[in-house]
């Protein structure tokens, strides 16, 4: 890949929660969609500029990455799409199957479950949902993943990350955090940044942008224009300072990052 070609591509989720900001880019862009962990990988090795990836793996790399700020991943309460789904109570799970692609619900689960005084098998698999449950007694599920399996077995839900952390914190929670190589140059992450919060911007002001952000989304999921609605009041991408007190709670407290949240400007 050129230098040209790594400054024009931004990493997006294969999922629907960066819809608001993806949705209508100008083909200048060239975009490169893939599960959050993996674009973790692809930002590491220059395939992208920017790329939303798992607020867990920030900390993970965080000495060769940067955050760019105001837009993430982000849920007050009830998120909808992070899900454990069982067969019995949650404290009765004495084995739960962990997806392989994202590493933020992972680590939020051990958290959670920790300050229940919880500890039960954890085995990584596919995420399936009923090839999951046939091999343990829960699984959790992300995204697209998520919402669907809650769609056809709501009576299996038992417990909502989003909505559990809020409990627990009464702070927002920030699953995915928008992040660059810190060699990057500082003028091509504006601009990519400042394309991405002006098309934010629109979906919250713009019915019609609105509209047709939930129709694109229609395209590529198994849910109705009135679930999907409903999901884009449950997750939403701008990052305030009270979601940045929630982010910088999980990053010091569940993932052991000392110093926080760190900025690109």
């Amino acid at each position: 890949m050129t230098d040209s070609t790594w400054m024009q591509t931004m990493g997006r989720v294969a999922f629907l929660n960066c819809d608001p900001l993806f949705y209508g880019l100008d083909a200048d862009w060239n975009i490169l969609p893939a599960p959050p962990a993996w674009l973790t990988g692809h930002l590491l090795r220059k395939d992208c500029i920017l790329a939303p990836i798992p607020a867990a793996d920030y900390a993970r790399h965080a000495d060769e990455l940067i955050l760019l700020p105001d837009i993430g991943i982000c849920s007050r309460g009830e998120v909808g799409s992070v899900l454990v789904f069982g067969n019995k109570p949650l404290d009765q799970l004495k084995s739960i199957a962990l997806p392989t692609d994202s590493a933020t619900s992972v680590q939020l689960l051990k958290y959670l479950l920790k300050k229940r005084n919880l500890n039960p098998d954890f085995v990584l698999m596919g995420p399936d949902l009923e090839g999951m449950l046939d091999q343990c007694e829960g699984a959790l599920l992300i995204g697209d993943r998520a919402l669907e399996g809650a769609k056809k077995f709501p009576e299996s839900v038992r417990l909502d990350l989003g909505q559990d952390w809020l409990q627990f914190t009464q702070k927002p929670m920030v699953f995915g955090v928008f992040a660059a190589r810190k060699d990057t140059p500082i003028e091509s992450l504006r601009q990519a940044h400042g394309v991405l919060k002006d098309n934010l911007t629109l979906f919250e002001q713009s019915n019609a942008q609105r509209q047709s952000v939930i129709e694109w989304a229609m395209t590529r999921s198994h849910l109705d224009y009135e679930r999907l609605d409903r999901y884009f009041g449950e997750v939403f991408n701008r990052i305030d300072e009270e979601n940045l007190a929630g982010l910088n709670e999980f990053l010091t407290k569940a993932c052991g990052l000392e110093s926080g949240a760190q900025f690109a400007w």
